[in-house]
């Protein structure tokens, strides 16, 4: 067994279902995840998130087959046709949601669990060029990447992770955290649920912020105290 075969077994891959019960797994997540998404025709026809899933599946099943070369064609006319770029050989499970896909890049070794969400201008790239090697993102299940977020490189994000728009990951994070930051960092732990219970964007911790506001309050508080021992000093001059 390969590399990449060993990591894809810690990640399930839809055992257990039908090539026919994850493609409908995934049409359902769209009305769950998706407010605007308002009749089974809308999303056959205009959800472009949709269509690059249904054909990164066929191109998947070509490239285990032993199609390379056609499992290819097919995720080049994918790109051509939604703006996501899906290697046929990245693993996803089902449940898989691509809001807003355009400009969505998965690479060939990605592993992706079950119920994860991506928004528009995600890239699960990779780092080195050796053959075999696991070189991009395992994602574990229920995981959400916020817009224009990218992890690079063999790490692994954990169940029910959380990671902010605009985001750069290039560690492992742990289960159930939330990731924001250039580079990302943890700033939430141990968080209940699972990020697309209520696809929350806006509560996003700035810990740069967070850090400007405390000096902020610091420098305000010294000079206070300068103020006040400036003016104990000059009351102390007068008394003499």
């Amino acid at each position: 067994m390969s590399l990449v075969d060993a990591r894809a077994d810690k990640v399930a891959e839809g055992r257990g279902y039908s090539f026919r019960q994850i493609l409908v797994r995934d049409f359902k997540v769209v009305f769950e995840r998706d407010p605007a998404a308002r009749t089974t025709f809308s999303v056959l026809v205009t959800y472009p998130g949709f269509h690059a899933v249904v054909l990164h599946r066929v191109a998947h099943l070509l490239y285990q087959s032993h199609f390379p070369f056609t499992a290819r064609l097919i995720a080049l006319f994918s790109r051509f046709m939604t703006g996501v770029e899906i290697h046929p050989a990245a693993q996803i499970g089902p449940g898989f949601f691509i809001d807003h896909g355009m400009g969505v890049v998965i690479g060939e070794t990605t592993v992706i669990g079950t119920d994860v969400t991506l928004y528009q201008g995600v890239s699960l790239g990779g780092t080195g060029k050796e053959r075999g090697q696991k070189r991009h993102p395992t994602l574990g299940n229920h995981v959400l990447v916020g817009a224009g977020a990218k992890i690079l490189g063999n790490v692994t994000i954990g169940e029910g992770v959380r990671i902010g728009s605009n985001a750069v990951v290039l560690r492992s994070i742990p289960p159930h955290s939330t990731v924001v930051g250039i580079p990302g960092r943890v700033v939430r732990t141990k968080e209940s649920g699972y990020p697309e219970w209520t696809l929350n964007h806006q509560d996003m911790p700035d810990p740069t912020q967070e850090r400007l506001d405390q000096l902020e309050r610091a420098v305000a508080d010294l000079t206070k105290e300068v103020a006040r021992l400036k003016e104990s000093s000059q009351e102390g001059s007068s008394s003499a």
